[in-house]
C-alpha cells in the first residue's frame, strides 16, 4: 500500500493505510487516530523531514474482521494497524502470556511496560512478529475482566453450563468453572446476547459500555480477573523496509507512545463506564473473595501448561514466564498467585 508522490515544494508524500477490525470508540483503536496519525506529520515537520504521510484510515472492520487481523497486515493489505493477539493463540502464543497468568495485576500501565520490555529484549517474543512479516511497534492493553450476564450471579455455580462469549484466549478461564466458552469479537457480542446465542460475556467494562452490552446483559458481576495485553500495533515488514529512516524514527517513537497513551485512556474510562451502566439500569454486584479463590484454584496451573506447550516448540518459555512475573512484581504488581512457581 506504500506509495510516494513528490510535491512541488520538494516535500514527498508517503501514502499509508492504518487499519483495525474494531472502531475508534475502543481506546486502543482510537489512539491510533488521535495520537499516531494526528501526531505523525507534526513530528516529521518538527524534525525537518522532507516527508509527510497521507493516511488512509480503515477502522471498524473496513478491510477485515476481528479474527483476521494478522494476515492482512502480514500480506500488505494494510501498512499498519492493530493485531489482536487474543484471537491468535497459535501464531502469537507468547503475546498471550497474560491469559496464562490471570489475577496478576489490574494496572494497565504496568502491563504495558512489562510487555513492551519483553518484546524489546526477548528474541523469541520478537520472532513471533518477524516470522509473520510484521514489525512490532507497541503493545495494547485492556482493562480488567468482569462478567456481564442475562441472569444474576450469586456464586460461580450459577455459571455452570452457561454459554459465555469471549475471546479465544479466554476459553481456559471459562472451562475451569464449567461455563461453555463461545469465541467471538466485540462487534458481534450484542447480537449474540440479544438472540440467545450467548447467556453472558466475560468482558472489559469499557468494551461493554462502548458496545452497549449492558442493554442485553444487565447483570454486572465484578470479578477483576486482571488486565491483559491483547496484541499490539504493528507494521507490514515490506512497508517498513521501504520507509525513510526519519519516518521510521517518528513512527517507532509514536508506536511506543501509543502504548502509554491508550493505557492511560483505558484507566481513565473504567470507573466512568461502570457508573454509566449502573445509571442506565444495570444491576451490579461483586464476586466474593471465596469464589475468586475458587476460580483461580479451578484453573489449575495454566502457566505450567503454557510453558509446556511452548517449550515443546523450542521456546525458552519457562525463562520468559519467570522474567514476566519478576518484571510484574518489580513494578508493584501483587499477584494472587505466583505463576512462576513450580514450573
Amino acid at each position: 500500500m506504500l506509495g510516494l508522490a513528490t510535491a512541488a515544494a520538494g516535500v514527498e508524500t508517503i501514502r499509508l493505510t492504518m487499519s483495525s477490525s474494531h472502531p475508534t470508540s475502543i481506546p486502543w483503536v482510537g489512539a491510533l487516530k488521535t495520537h499516531v496519525i494526528a501526531e505523525s506529520n507534526k513530528r516529521l515537520e518538527a524534525a525537518k523531514s522532507n516527508y509527510r504521510i497521507e493516511w488512509n484510515e480503515a477502522f471498524g472492520g473496513v478491510l477485515y474482521n476481528f479474527n483476521n487481523t494478522l494476515e492482512p497486515l502480514a500480506q500488505g493489505v494494510s501498512d499498519m494497524g492493530w493485531v489482536g493477539a487474543l484471537w491468535e493463540p497459535a501464531k502469537l502464543p507468547l503475546q498471550n502470556i497474560m491469559f496464562a497468568t490471570p489475577f496478576v495485576t489490574s494496572d494497565e500501565e504496568i502491563a504495558i511496560d512489562v510487555m513492551n520490555k519483553l518484546n524489546d529484549t526477548v528474541p523469541a517474543m520478537q520472532a513471533e512478529w518477524t516470522r509473520h512479516n510484521l514489525v512490532f511497534l507497541g503493545a495494547t492493553v485492556s482493562d480488567t475482566y468482569h462478567l456481564f450476564t442475562k441472569f444474576p450471579i450469586k456464586s460461580l455455580d450459577d455459571l455452570k453450563g452457561k454459554k459465555i462469549v469471549a475471546g479465544t484466549a479466554h476459553a481456559t478461564w471459562l472451562k475451569a468453572i464449567g461455563a461453555t466458552p463461545v469465541a467471538a469479537g466485540l462487534p458481534a457480542y450484542y447480537q449474540m446476547l440479544q438472540t440467545g446465542v450467548a447467556d453472558g460475556t466475560l468482558i472489559i467494562s469499557t468494551g461493554a459500555y462502548s458496545f452497549k452490552l449492558f442493554e442485553v446483559a444487565p447483570y454486572i458481576t465484578l470479578v477483576d480477573l486482571g488486565v491483559t495485553t491483547i496484541g499490539g500495533l504493528a507494521a507490514n515488514g515490506n512497508t517498513w523496509k521501504k520507509l525513510p529512516p526519519d519516518v521510521k524514527a517518528v513512527l517507532g517513537k509514536l508506536g511506543r507512545e501509543y502504548s502509554t497513551v491508550h493505557a492511560k485512556e483505558v484507566k481513565a474510562r473504567v470507573k466512568g463506564s461502570i457508573d454509566a451502566m449502573v445509571a442506565a439500569g444495570s444491576k451490579i454486584s461483586s464476586l466474593s473473595e471465596a469464589d475468586r479463590k475458587r476460580w483461580i484454584d479451578a484453573m489449575g496451573n495454566v502457566s505450567k501448561e503454557f510453558v509446556a506447550s511452548n517449550s515443546a516448540k523450542g521456546i525458552p518459555a519457562a525463562d520468559i514466564m519467570k522474567s514476566f512475573m519478576t518484571e510484574m512484581r518489580a513494578r508493584g504488581a501483587k499477584p494472587l498467585r505466583n505463576w512462576d512457581e513450580g514450573l
